[in-house]
């Protein structure tokens, strides 16, 4: 039954067996040795052209590089992400010294500010050689 379907529940295997939800997680976990796991996220799943391509452009890559020690000086590349508009705490910052008998301090998630900028940066070799936050209300296009 769970070799033809993985994704089975716990429950529905119970009610079709006849028995309780325990029982048969305990024959799962115990006897079977198998557990529940979710999926892990990829980003992309590629087929064998798609990978052949990746490992022969990065060969060239590498190649070139072999070649010319000064390339990595020449090349700019850029990353572009949100910028909220809070500062968050780090686990460090926020800790304070306290007796050992002393309850623990509380910190509340923060949440995501309506304040938020897209920043783009460009850098090379040596840092970063230019940044530009998007206006507000302009979306990014070729154009932009």
């Amino acid at each position: 039954m769970v070799m033809n379907d993985r994704r089975i529940t716990i429950r529905k295997v119970a009610d079709d067996g006849g028995i309780s939800v325990g029982s048969c997680h305990k024959f799962f976990s115990d006897v079977l040795g198998m557990k529940r796991l979710a999926s892990k996220f990829v980003l992309k799943l590629l087929n064998f052209e798609q990978k052949q391509l990746r490992m022969e452009v990065a060969q060239e890559s590498l190649n070139e590089v072999n070649n010319d020690a000064e390339l990595l000086k020449r090349v700019i590349t850029g990353d572009e992400t949100w910028v909220y508009g809070y500062d968050v705490e780090t686990k460090a910052q926020s800790s304070q010294w306290r007796h050992s008998g002393s309850p623990r301090p509380k910190k509340t998630r923060q949440v995501r500010s309506n304040s938020k900028v897209k920043l783009t940066v460009f850098f090379d070799f040596n840092g970063i050689v230019h940044h530009e936050f998007l206006p507000q209300g302009q979306t990014m296009n070729k154009e932009y």
